[in-house]
């Protein structure tokens, strides 16, 4: 799996985990909701790291929490 799938797929994973929408969790993060959809979309890739984070603020959850998933544990493709 590519990197940048497994952070889509971990975002997707904790939005419904913690019953949040999208909008939400831009909201809570400060950040454009069109910049974190246009990432699930996979209209742009490669975050940066600074959108994980803000990302992470907006869900609730250490970036340590973020990476400690499975997704990140299998063979993730970095392009």
């Amino acid at each position: 799996m590519e990197f940048s799938n497994a952070i889509r797929q971990r975002i997707i994973n904790l939005t419904v985990e913690n019953k949040m929408s999208l909008n939400q969790v831009a909201t809570r993060a400060g950040m454009p909701y069109s910049t974190l959809n246009s990432f699930l979309n996979g209209k742009s890739n490669d975050p940066k790291f600074s959108t994980i984070y803000l990302v992470c603020i907006g869900l609730d959850v250490t970036l340590s929490e973020f990476f400690d998933d499975n997704l990140f544990n299998e063979n993730v493709i970095f392009d």
